[in-house]
């Protein structure tokens, strides 16, 4: 998740569909994981904050919230991100590895 957030703000404008394929990229990624046994419940729970946020910044973008708030929010997503890859080592590459090339 941590790739798919610097993806995000690698990018200089961030629209709504955008941001709802990625949240349903992980959402994806993630049930596959869990119901695989690669992730545990905990690590599904926690994750699922971040496309959670993905959604709802998709949300604000929609409703006309600058591009400068929605960056500030994806960084504290960032951070969220890295929490987690140290909290569950693997589940970056866990989730890109069913990234499509």
């Amino acid at each position: 998740m941590r790739t798919c957030v610097d993806q995000l703000m690698a990018l200089s404008y961030i629209d709504g569909p955008r941001l709802k394929a990625e949240a349903s990229f992980i959402a994806n990624r993630l049930e596959a994981l869990r119901y695989n046994g690669m992730i545990s419940n905990d690590a599904y729970l926690d994750a699922g904050s971040i496309y959670g946020a993905f959604e709802m910044f998709a949300n604000l973008i929609d409703m006309g919230v600058p591009q400068q708030e929605i960056f500030s929010h994806l960084k504290q997503q960032l951070a969220r991100a890295r929490k987690l890859e140290i909290k569950y080592p693997g589940l970056n590459s866990a989730i890109e590895s069913g990234r499509a090339s």
